[in-house]
């Protein structure tokens, strides 16, 4: 798993049949099939980027899929529109799931939450201080994961008017920005440290994203930090309880 860690984050276009094949190339000492493969990228919450036209997927009313609305639009202010995704974290034994949420104007990490199971609570408490604490965006943005499309995460958006929009099945490129923050936490943390507990883990990726939202300069931000960024495009100030 930390093998198939480290290359998805260089390669996030390896499948299933080519992850196996990188695998066997390394000399680990031992064969790995695509069955194991398959199932252990699937415990990471790893989806590939697939080439081709989007294709909609859906298990019926509880795990509704809705468009994509980001394509195009001109998204140049703070709390127009919010993103989400899990990413799998490594520590010296085991692993825990991360969540974050995040403005896409300022790249701002508005809340984020550790678990170690994929279910949707953790998911909710971390949409839950991220209104608390920010309001609420126009639009909120997230994949077709099972936490995401269940009725408890999308009631949740629609009991405050916000409008969801989901990627394409496979195409972590719609959600673009927050791709690059797991990028950027992994190299420039996570892969450094090899976290002896959750407690450790939840206390060093806390620091990071303080330093992410507060110190880290940004180049496709003019140089700025992202905590510049979402405060000075903020259309009511006073509505954030920072």
């Amino acid at each position: 798993m930390r093998f198939i860690d480290e290359q998805f984050t260089r390669t996030p276009y390896y499948g299933i049949r080519r992850m196996t094949k990188w695998l066997n190339r390394q000399g680990l000492g031992y064969a790995v099939n695509r069955k194991r493969v398959s199932r252990l990228m699937k415990e990471m919450a790893l989806v590939p980027i697939y080439p081709g036209p989007r294709r909609k997927y859906g298990t019926g009313e509880e795990h509704k899929i809705y468009p994509y609305l980001l394509g195009g639009l001109d998204i140049n202010r703070s709390n127009q529109a919010w993103c989400t995704d899990i990413t799998y974290v490594r520590m010296d034994r085991g692993f825990v799931y991360l969540i974050a949420i995040m403005d896409w104007h300022s790249r701002h990490v508005l809340s984020w939450e550790l678990s170690n199971t994929l279910d949707t609570s953790f998911c909710l408490r971390a949409l839950e201080r991220a209104f608390k604490k920010y309001g609420k965006p126009d639009i909120f943005n997230t994949d077709q994961g099972s936490q995401f499309t269940s009725k408890a995460f999308t009631g949740k958006l629609k009991e405050k008017g916000i409008r969801i929009s989901m990627n394409g099945k496979g195409r972590c490129i719609d959600n673009v920005f927050i791709e690059r923050l797991w990028r950027s936490l992994k190299y420039e943390e996570v892969y450094l440290h090899d976290y002896k507990n959750v407690l450790e883990a939840r206390l060093n990726i806390g620091k990071y994203l303080k330093f992410y939202n507060e110190e880290r300069l940004h180049q496709a931000l003019d140089y700025n930090t992202p905590a510049e960024v979402y405060f000075s495009g903020l259309l009511d100030k006073e509505a954030i309880n920072y």
